[in-house]
């Protein structure tokens, strides 16, 4: 049975799981942090690790989750010196991301060099938006130098769970919103298994409220601080690891805000509310644009963990057709329906798994 390798590269870290495929058997799996250190230099010293951790490590297609695509990569696509030369053109769009899967890739290749090497874009899943949802109202001739437009994230996530959504209803959802809410997170309007409109913009930094990122902003606010004197570099550190939960409590984490809350601590509350308040937000307007809704789906670390925030999140939309039980909202795992039984709406939790995405995108370039 043909074994594929997952790798997903950060600026510190190598995730890896090896799938056997069909059957999506998980035969390995594991994480090498600190890269950078003494112990683990680089992403090639820590794929070397990877390779005592699991002997006789043979796979015949290793899969690279690519963050930015821009507009040149719309689908999972075989990597070659072409391929990987314009993954590294986009850094510049997510120069936390894309540069160290391209090292991933680039330790891959010496690893495996005759293996397919395939690069699944967070950012693919979304191409099919269409051009009023991607198109920001600035000067067009601006906008196309600079490639500014809509790209959206956390692709292959919401394309993974959109599929169990459907699977596990029985039938595809013709009009459904799934929340990823995680570290990062954003949500997504799915019509007919087709990304339609997306919360994250050019960068991940749009829409929702995030553990570092604070999501929608006025650009005014930019402007505002850097005329105020702060540096470009500094609105830049503000915006991507002071801001979101993290700028509004002093804790990333939801788990410890929600902690504070309880404690009474009043700038933990409000930064529930305003999470809950954006949430809502996009369910609202995505709902106006899918013509109704079908099934909302919870995923990511929070969503899928935090009953609390899933209530939040939904609070007060019965007249939506949204409404929770309680008892289901407080119990269970794997892909479950959350939602009141009669319900218009139908609520799932499905957690998600980008990894086992990832693989089954390699399927098609298998070498045997």
């Amino acid at each position: 049975m043909p074994e594929v390798l997952v790798l997903n590269s950060g600026s510190s870290s190598l995730k890896y799981r090896l799938i056997a495929m069909p059957s999506e058997q998980v035969l390995a799996s594991g994480l090498v942090e600190r890269i950078g250190s003494d112990e683990v230099p680089d992403h090639a010293a820590a794929l070397d690790q990877v390779l005592r951790e699991v002997p006789d490590l043979a796979p015949e297609a290793v899969g690279h989750r690519i963050v930015h695509g821009g507009e040149r990569f719309r689908a999972p696509t075989l990597v070659d010196d072409d391929v990987l030369a314009g993954i590294d053109e986009l850094a510049e769009l997510a120069p936390l991301h894309n540069p160290p899967a391209a090292v991933g890739i680039r330790a891959a290749r010496t690893a495996f060099p005759d293996v397919p090497q395939v690069a699944v874009f967070d950012t693919a899943f979304h191409a099919t938006i269409p051009d009023e949802a991607s198109t920001y109202a600035i000067d067009a001739s601006v906008a196309e130098r600079f490639g500014v437009r809509r790209y959206g994230f956390h692709g292959t996530s919401h394309e993974y769970v959109s599929e169990v959504a459907a699977a596990f209803l029985g039938s595809p959802a013709a009009r459904l919103i799934v929340l990823h809410l995680g570290n990062g997170a954003s949500a997504c309007a799915v019509r007919d298994g087709r990304s339609v409109a997306t919360s994250m913009g050019l960068t991940p930094m749009e829409g929702l409220v995030m553990g570092t990122r604070g999501g929608d902003l006025d650009p005014g606010a930019v402007l505002h601080l850097l005329r105020q004197g702060m540096s470009l570099d500094e609105v830049d550190t503000l915006l991507n690891k002071r801001s979101g939960l993290l700028g509004l409590t002093g804790h990333a984490d939801m788990r410890d805000v929600q902690t504070a809350a309880a404690d009474g601590d009043a700038a933990a509350g409000l930064a529930l509310d305003v999470y809950a308040h954006r949430v809502q937000q996009y369910i609202g307007g995505y709902l106006a644009l899918l013509g109704g809704l079908d099934v909302l789906v919870f995923t990511a670390g929070v969503g899928e963990n935090s009953a609390e925030v899933r209530a939040s999140a939904v609070e007060g939309l019965e007249h939506l057709g949204i409404a929770l039980d309680p008892a289901r909202n407080t119990s269970g795992s794997g892909p479950r329906v959350i939602s009141r039984d009669g319900s218009p709406v139908t609520v799932l939790v499905v957690p998600t798994d980008e990894e086992l995405q990832i693989a089954r995108h390699c399927l098609p370039h298998l070498s045997s």
